[in-house]
């Protein structure tokens, strides 16, 4: 650990490093995605995607090390025991900072498949990263306003049928699908744009979640709830990688995928009732849990 070192240069150190391992990952990534799209043979391409997948676990862990060795974090992790990396999961979190993906790599690493998050189309211009996602096969969507919608009727639906497909490809190996249900980072500003009933957290989108569990529903045998707090404020990337200290809190609940959670989320308009109650409920109690986590914090300080 650094923590004699000044912030801006334990920052350094630390970007550095993640520069370095996905330049060098990326390197064995893509000659390898490559030879996927140029043999593109069911089996070869399921062999393909397991080593990608192996390569993807790899940088984790050179990115786990990079916290170990740069920070000193008290992590309060509880509800990650019994889980399987061969088994189908469904990750679904609340969002406030880019952090969120170190920490839920983090906790997760090695315990569940290689996590895959539906991104912003327009982040696979980000560079190296933006190719590695795509050679990975991380789902891009691109998202609609509701007045682009009124518009553009005909794009109505088209983020969800992006996300069907991509569950389609997530059925022949596990896999973890990776959703932050409130589809943006949480901001006080957003929040009240919003008017989110909830005190913590934005409003969740349901749509998505859905569709996924109409199209994995016969594999994806449980839905871990994730709830992350951080004790000393929410940071930004690059002012988490500067701080030597830090504290994180994570709460994980595997829920059952029953039946009475897959449905026709388009045109079946009781069952969207239904499941929009349920997600609305899991967040109610998310936000109940985020208050008390931080009460508990403060009474212990």
């Amino acid at each position: 650990m650094m923590n004699f070192l000044p912030g801006p240069i334990i920052g350094i150190i630390s970007f550095l490093l993640y520069v370095i391992n996905t330049i060098v990952c990326a390197s064995l990534i893509f000659p390898l995605a490559l030879l996927k799209l140029v043999f593109p043979v069911e089996k070869w391409r399921n062999s393909c995607n397991r080593v990608l997948n192996e390569l993807g676990i790899y940088w984790i862990a050179c990115n786990n090390a990079n916290l170990r060795l740069t920070k000193k974090i008290r992590w309060d992790v509880i509800g990650i025991d019994g889980l399987d990396p061969d088994e189908w999961y469904l990750v679904l979190s609340n969002h406030q900072s880019w952090v969120d993906i170190l920490v839920l790599q983090k906790i997760f690493h090695r315990r569940i498949p290689f996590l895959k998050f539906f991104l912003k189309k327009e982040l696979i211009w980000v560079p190296i990263m933006g190719l590695a996602w795509w050679a990975l096969e991380f789902p891009f969507m691109k998202r609609y306003t509701a007045e682009y919608l009124k518009r553009h009727p005909e794009h109505m639906g088209r983020d969800l049928e992006i996300t069907k497909k991509a569950c389609e490809r997530f059925k022949k190996i596990p896999i973890s699908v990776m959703n932050f249900v409130e589809g943006t980072r949480f901001t006080p500003q957003k929040h009240k744009r919003q008017k989110s009933p909830h005190a913590n957290l934005l409003r969740p989108k349901a749509g998505g979640v859905a569709f996924v569990l109409s199209a994995m529903g016969d594999q994806l045998h449980y839905i871990l709830d994730v709830t992350i707090v951080y004790p000393r404020g929410v940071m930004s990337f690059w002012e988490f990688i500067c701080a030597g200290t830090n504290e994180i809190i994570v709460r994980v609940e595997a829920l059952p995928v029953t039946k009475d959670l897959i449905g026709d989320y388009s045109d079946d308009p009781e069952f969207r009732d239904h499941f929009q109650h349920w997600l609305n409920a899991l967040w109610t109690k998310k936000d109940v849990a985020i208050e008390e986590l931080c009460r508990e914090r403060k009474m212990a300080a």
